[in-house]
């Protein structure tokens, strides 16, 4: 598959553009992660734009009647369905640029949803946008629960997190299922582009959606995005965890083009205990030392994972 541009890697903050596409005034939470990461992506992605927005955080403490904090066409749509909108806008616009009823220029269609709208309701929606090849991005924003809506757990929550509909107890550890890893079924769908990202880097994932935005076809990107209200973390500790997430091996950032795997942020070689993380969240507070230990050889285990593949790549370039 091609059409995709190379070294973006050159890229650097002072090329960053200046101008605010997603404006200060909203009514995010104090230490927003997913604000910040909404901001670098629209930064990233620029004019000739068009971004369908799945119910959700950002939805509502972007646009409560009459303000608005986006200045790139948005449009609101459900739970569900922001995929399927953004495919619907996709073809619409090859339409109107196949009857001249628009200028023929690339204006690029970007979904995005939570993780709720995304690992679970807006799965099927997702799936079929990047099966069927429609030209556009889908982001993920994961804060790794349900928050609108009060902190249910989701897909992506991740094992002995507690939440509201999985709580911790003396019966429960609270969420007993392992983190759904979203980027790697959307590379089982052979799509061209697919990363993951986290705006405690943010000229990484800069980068990845000007990346994104030149593939000519589906892209997706995964953002792991800080919440302090359902992570019972200190506000200020939003770029501090992003960073931990990284460095621990619980989120590496990396990226998949046409199926070859790379790093995109050198890795300490030997990572930090995921201890350090999880500690610095009320949501873990309840783990014992066994189930820390637990949590530490899944995370191990799937690092290791990655990074065979990334060594894969490796080799099938050298060749």
């Amino acid at each position: 598959m091609k059409g995709i541009v190379e070294n973006f890697d050159l890229y650097a903050p002072k090329l960053v553009d200046k101008e605010e596409y997603f404006s200060s005034g909203h009514r995010a939470c104090q230490g927003c992660g997913e604000a910040l990461a909404v901001r670098l992506m629209c930064k990233g992605l620029g004019k000739d734009t068009v971004i369908t927005n799945a119910t959700g955080c950002m939805e509502v403490i972007s646009s409560l009647y009459p303000t608005t904090a986006w200045k790139l066409p948005w449009i609101h749509v459900a739970f569900p369905n922001s995929a399927a909108v953004g495919a619907g806008v996709e073809s619409a616009l090859k339409v109107l640029r196949r009857k001249g009823k628009i200028a023929d220029r690339d204006v690029k269609t970007v979904s995005i949803g939570g993780d709720g709208g995304s690992v679970d309701i807006g799965f099927q929606a997702i799936s079929g946008s990047m099966e069927r090849g429609h030209n556009m991005i889908y982001v993920c924003f994961d804060n790794e629960a349900y928050m609108n809506t009060g902190i249910q757990r989701s897909g992506a929550t991740p094992f002995g997190a507690s939440t509201t509909t999985a709580p911790a107890g003396a019966a429960s550890v609270g969420n007993k299922t392992w983190k759904k890893n979203m980027p790697e079924i959307m590379v089982a769908h052979n799509v061209p582009y697919v990363a993951t990202a986290c705006h405690s880097y943010p000229i990484d994932f800069i980068n990845k959606v000007k990346k994104a935005r030149s593939v000519k076809g589906p892209a997706y990107i995964h953002c792991l995005a800080v919440c302090p209200t359902g992570w019972r973390s200190s506000s200020d500790t939003c770029i501090k965890l992003g960073r931990l997430a990284v460095e621990t091996g619980f989120f590496p950032l990396y990226e998949v083009e046409n199926g070859k795997y790379r790093l995109t942020i050198e890795m300490p070689k030997k990572l930090r205990p995921v201890e350090d993380y999880l500690k610095l969240q009320g949501r873990f507070r309840h783990l014992t030392p066994d189930q820390m230990k637990q949590f530490q050889e899944r995370v191990t285990l799937e690092y290791k994972k990655l990074m065979n593949k990334v060594k894969y790549s490796k080799s099938w370039l050298e060749m």
